[in-house]
């Protein structure tokens, strides 16, 4: 294929997976996924690998492919029109709340390739409302385990009987099944256009992104850098921090990404299975050497993941997971743009948030939210960072005050910037967030954060962001404030409201610089 005509197949599949994304969002029931976009999509080969994918959220897409090949390696035989569903993290998911549905696209008789999406639910069962629990120590408390198995109605019905909110999760799933069928009709559209057996053409886009990502990974000089960086706990009993090491090694065109030294996966829920490492360590390279490379199989072929199993960052069974997905991931993007940083400082900018902020509330009435928080960018050579965005591995919004409090029993006491919590620098630090949220009927609340002791690092002589900070106003009363734990489940009675204040972004150079 001439370059004109590989980026415009490149272009019309990574428009499939878009496609697929607007329709979920769209047909969705939860303002989790209408309106905080937690969910994405991508397109895969007929061996599973990753075509492309949509702008969504880095840990669902870099974890993905681990999901598709589950489903194939599952022996499934699945014809037009079938999918295959699955959450466990154990078997190509990442934590019980994102429930992944995969589907064959067919073209004259057989397989051309395969479409799948992921989507956050708010609630699959589990100890507390939100099937996140902090206080979690094996997995089967988290909630309902879907191993890759046919999606029928009898799945459907077994979800809603697991879920505290059937209705929303019959909903949320069935926007899944429509968003797959949409992009079937695309892929096989598009395939049945090319001039020409699709497989060769999806081989040349392949080796297309494993052309750009050789030569940027050339541009970095050869040799190791060694690293760490902490999670300040593990649960709501403290018992942290807890360290994840790394040496990056280039060599060539090839760098490999060894946690040899990790501490071992824990008694809590902070522990992430090997794919959510890995969509770390995509996202971390894509963004230090050439953001334009194309986001596919190829790109990922020179680049090598070393994850011991048994640790915090390649847990095995039972391991608690809930948040290995939404903190662990976040302090593996932020040990990896370290060792960047030092290979190659004048593409990296300062730590941003390196949290999710995640906030799961649970009302008496049968309702569950849940939502994560944005913060501060790092400041980066050249730019200030941006004040309140999801940064590294999330890319979702906040819930906008007004469908959160015609979802929910809930009102939005306060939502504004923190000013100051930015680190100075050259550059300084983005703003995060301060959102308090007062709950009007019996409630339970369940939080878990990080970078709630440690701070974002600055680089280049900047200073780190500030900590953030999580508390509970009693009937609303901000003087009456209490300090709340990191990783924590409460009681809220009917008036309550719990106030997060994130963190601000790393600075990037010295101050008298500026």
């Amino acid at each position: 294929m001439d370059a004109a005509a590989l980026q415009v197949l490149i272009s019309q599949l990574t428009g499939v997976a878009t496609e697929m994304g607007e329709v979920l969002r769209r047909s969705s029931f939860s303002p989790n996924i209408k309106e905080r976009a937690d969910c994405s999509a991508a397109a895969f080969g007929a061996g599973g690998e990753l075509l492309v994918q949509a702008e969504h959220i880095p840990v669902h897409l870099g974890s993905m492919p681990a999901s598709v090949a589950a489903a194939i390696g599952a022996g499934i035989d699945v014809g037009p029109g079938d999918q295959i569903v699955l959450n466990d993290p154990f078997a190509g998911g990442t934590h019980l709340n994102d429930i992944t549905l995969v589907a064959p696209c067919h073209v004259d008789g057989r397989i051309a390739g395969w479409v799948a999406n992921r989507a956050h639910h708010a609630d699959v069962g589990g100890m507390v409302p939100g099937s996140m629990p902090p206080a979690a120590t094996e997995i089967y408390q988290e909630g309902l385990r879907i191993p890759p198995v046919r999606f029928t109605p009898g799945v459907v019905a077994l979800l809603e009987a697991n879920s505290r909110t059937p209705t929303e999760r019959r909903g949320d799933i069935e926007a899944q099944a429509g968003a797959n069928r949409i992009g079937v009709e695309r892929m096989a559209a598009v395939c049945r256009g090319l001039d020409g057996p699709w497989t060769e053409h999806f081989d040349e886009v392949l080796a297309y992104g494993e052309r750009r990502m050789r030569r940027a990974l050339t541009e970095i000089p050869d040799g190791g850098w060694e690293v760490s960086d902490v999670l300040d706990s593990i649960g709501p009993e403290g018992g942290g921090p807890v360290t994840i090491r790394l040496r990056l090694t280039v060599h060539g065109s090839d760098a490999t990404f060894d946690f040899t030294g990790t501490d071992l996966q824990q008694p809590g829920n902070v522990n992430a299975v090997e794919a959510v490492t890995a969509s770390a360590v995509a996202w971390a390279v894509r963004s230090a050497t050439d953001p334009t490379i194309p986001a596919n199989g190829g790109a990922l072929r020179p680049v090598h993941v070393v994850a011991p199993a048994g640790s915090i960052v390649a847990a095995r069974p039972p391991a608690a997971v809930g948040a290995g997905n939404v903190e662990v991931s976040q302090r593996v993007a932020d040990v990896c743009l370290l060792a960047l940083a030092s290979a190659v400082p004048e593409r990296v900018g300062a730590a941003g948030q390196g949290t999710m902020n995640n906030l799961i509330l649970g009302g008496e009435s049968g309702w569950v939210y849940y939502e994560t928080i944005g913060g501060g960018q790092g400041g980066r050579p050249g730019r200030a960072g941006m004040n309140g965005v999801h940064t590294a591995m999330t890319n979702t919004r906040d819930t906008p005050t007004e469908a959160l409090e015609r979802a929910h029993p809930v009102r939005v006491l306060r939502y504004r910037l923190r000013e100051g919590s930015g680190g100075g620098g050259r550059w300084p630090g983005g703003d995060g967030i301060e959102r308090v949220i007062q709950v009007l009927e019996p409630t339970t609340a369940s939080l878990i954060t990080e970078r709630r002791v440690s701070r974002p690092w600055g680089l280049a002589g900047g200073s780190p962001g500030a900590a953030g900070e999580n508390w509970l106003w009693p009937s609303g009363d901000e003087l009456r404030r209490v300090p709340v734990g990191d990783k924590v489940t409460i009681e809220l009675d009917a008036g309550d409201a719990v106030c997060l204040l994130t963190p601000g972004g790393g600075g990037w150079g010295e101050t008298d610089q500026r």
